[in-house]
C-alpha cells in the first residue's frame, strides 16, 4: 500500500558499488520525468554522487538529507529543481557519514526516511504542483546500512541495478536477504519491484553468461531491458546532466527511456492486481 494514492516511492539498491546505480537513479527520474511524471530523487549517498550528476554544485546543498533525517527539517524544505523539467533533487552532504552514530541509539532510526516522505505526502494537496510527486527514487549508498534500511523500511519497492560481472550473483543473494528481513520486521508491503542489468557488453561472453544465469535465478522480476556499457553515459555526469540531456540518441540513453516504459508497465499490473 503506498503512502499516498499518486506517489510511489522505488529504493535503488545494491550494497556493491560501481554497479550503475546512481545512474541508474539519475536517468530512469529524466526518462520518467519525460514521458510526464513529475519524480523526486532523494539522495542518500553521503558521497552526493546523485546530487553531482544532476548538477547540483557542493556548495549549494544549503539543507540536504542528513537535516531531513535528522529532523531538523521537512523534506520538502530540501528539494532543489534540476536542469531537467519535472525531476526534482534532495541532495546529500557527506554530513551523512555520522548519521549511524548519531541516532544509533533512538528506537525510530530505522524510520526517519518514512517519516519526512509521509508528511510530504500528507502535504501534498497544499503543495505548489512542482511538489506533488509522482514517484520518488531513493539513491541508497553502496552497503547495507541504517541509511539502506531507512529507504527500504520507508519504500513500495526495490530496483536492483545489477553489473553484467562474475560476482553478481554472490552480491544479488545478499541483498534478497536482506529485503526479505526487512519486510519481516520494519515494512511488510515490501517487494522487488525489479532487477535492471547494467554495463553489459555484448563482445564479452561472460556477460552474456551473467544475463542468462540471472534471468534463470530471477526469472520475470529481470527487466527486459538491459543498459549497454556505453562511454556517453560515462561522460554525462562530468557535466552534470543526465546522460539523455547530454546525448539523447546514444545506446544509452534508448535503454533508459525503454526502461522507464517498462517500469511504468510493472506500476499498471500491480495497480491492477
Amino acid at each position: 500500500m503506498s503512502l499516498s494514492p499518486g506517489l510511489r516511492v522505488l529504493v535503488l539498491a545494491n550494497q556493491k558499488g560501481g554497479v550503475g546505480k546512481t545512474t541508474t537513479a539519475i536517468n530512469l527520474g529524466t526518462a520518467l520525468a519525460a514521458i510526464g511524471e513529475r519524480v523526486l530523487i532523494i539522495d542518500l549517498d553521503p558521497h552526493g554522487n546523485a546530487s553531482t550528476g544532476l548538477g547540483i554544485d557542493r556548495r549549494h546543498r544549503g539543507i540536504s538529507t542528513y537535516e531531513v533525517l535528522m529532523g531538523d527539517e521537512p523534506l520538502k524544505a530540501s528539494i532543489q529543481r534540476t536542469v531537467v523539467p519535472r525531476l526534482s533533487l534532495a541532495p546529500s552532504t557527506l554530513d551523512l557519514l555520522g548519521i549511524e552514530l548519531e541516532i544509533a541509539a533512538d528506537r525510530d532510526r530505522a524510520y526517519r526516511l518514512k517519516r519526512a516522505i509521509q508528511r510530504l505526502a500528507e502535504e501534498r494537496e497544499s503543495l505548489p504542483e512542482e511538489l506533488r510527486f509522482s514517484y520518488i527514487l531513493v539513491d541508497c549508498p553502496p552497503s547495507l546500512n541504517l541509511l539502506t534500511i531507512n529507504a527500504l523500511a520507508a519504500c513500495d519497492s526495490v530496483l536492483v541495478p545489477l553489473q553484467c560481472e562474475f560476482f553478481a550473483l554472490e552480491g544479488l543473494s545478499q541483498l534478497l536477504a536482506t529485503v526479505d528481513q526487512v519486510k519481516q520486521t520494519l515494512n511488510t508491503n515490501l517487494m522487488i519491484h525489479g532487477i535492471v542489468l547494467t554495463m553489459f557488453d555484448p563482445r564479452n561472453n561472460l556477460a552474456a553468461q551473467v544475463v542468462a544465469d540471472v534471468r534463470g535465478f530471477m526469472g520475470e522480476k529481470v527487466y527486459q531491458t538491459v543498459i549497454p556499457r556505453n562511454v556517453r553515459i560515462s561522460e554525462a555526469p562530468s557535466h552534470g546532466k543526465p546522460v539523455l540531456l547530454y546525448d539523447l540518441k546514444c545506446s544509452g540513453s534508448q535503454a533508459y527511456l525503454k526502461l522507464a516504459s517498462e517500469v511504468i508497465q510493472r506500476e499498471r499490473q500491480l495497480r491492477a492486481a
